[in-house]
């Protein structure tokens, strides 16, 4: 476990499971459970592998990728806010930054070794949120933007094959986002996990098997693929 500092809470945090089971284990919030049943379903965080953890403070998923994919893995933190350093035998990397203003090569650094062959991560993770405005419509196209975020820098930065945890607001444009990563990664579900509050709209977005040379719309130099046909039912025919 790699410990650090446990920020203060909400009084209403103080009978919460998971926020009691974070103290006792050292985690930095509740949101590592999070995560953890995450992986535990889709085995995304590898042993060895690289990761971008995007909107990284306080720095719970930061310790859960880092236990999983130690000993030979990296971990990469962006986030506007400053995060309280880890021990220097954890190989955790921290930017204090916006995602949209820094560039690749800034976040690869990390993942690679001078005169090596190119490296990228093999998982990108986003805990992104809006500050919310207390309007639902308004916070869920927010998020939205955050997740999209993601996907557009992902050409850059993800290997093929690569994996995909972001988070998002449900809404009216939840489908439409997982309309768009599906031309770009094999596999797309959404997830909830039990560490999430009963009372929160958000969703986590899991998509796996990345197809760069599909993706490279998202960067603007080539127009997006047409949309997959569905197949069609038993009672179709083909006229």
């Amino acid at each position: 476990m790699i410990r650090g500092t446990v920020p203060p809470t909400m009084p209403r945090d103080l009978h919460d499971h998971y926020f009691r089971e974070a103290k006792r284990e050292g985690y930095r919030s509740r949101a590592a459970y999070k995560l953890k049943e995450i992986d535990d379903r889709k085995k995304v965080l590898r042993r060895n592998a690289n990761v971008l953890d995007a909107g990284a403070a306080p720095g719970s998923w930061l310790q859960v990728a880092w236990e999983r994919v130690r000993p030979g893995g990296v971990v990469v933190g962006i986030d506007l806010q400053a995060i309280t350093p880890f021990p220097p035998d954890a190989a955790i990397h921290l930017i204090e930054g916006d995602l949209a203003e820094v560039p690749d090569d800034a976040l690869l650094a990390p993942v690679r070794s001078p005169g090596g062959a190119e490296t990228r991560f093999d998982v990108i993770l986003s805990d992104m949120a809006p500050a919310t405005s207390g309007d639902q419509t308004i916070d869920h196209h927010q998020s939205v933007r955050l997740a999209r975020l993601v996907i557009e820098r992902a050409p850059g930065l993800l290997t093929g094959g690569g994996a995909v945890i972001i988070k998002v607001f449900e809404g009216e444009a939840y489908p439409e986002l997982l309309g768009e990563m599906r031309t770009c990664f094999k596999q797309v579900k959404g997830f909830k996990p039990k560490a999430s509050r009963s009372i929160s709209r958000e969703m986590y977005v899991i998509g796996t098997g990345f197809d760069p040379s599909a993706a490279a719309h998202l960067t603007g130099d080539t127009p997006p693929p047409p949309p997959r046909r569905p197949k069609p039912g038993p009672g179709w025919s083909n006229g």
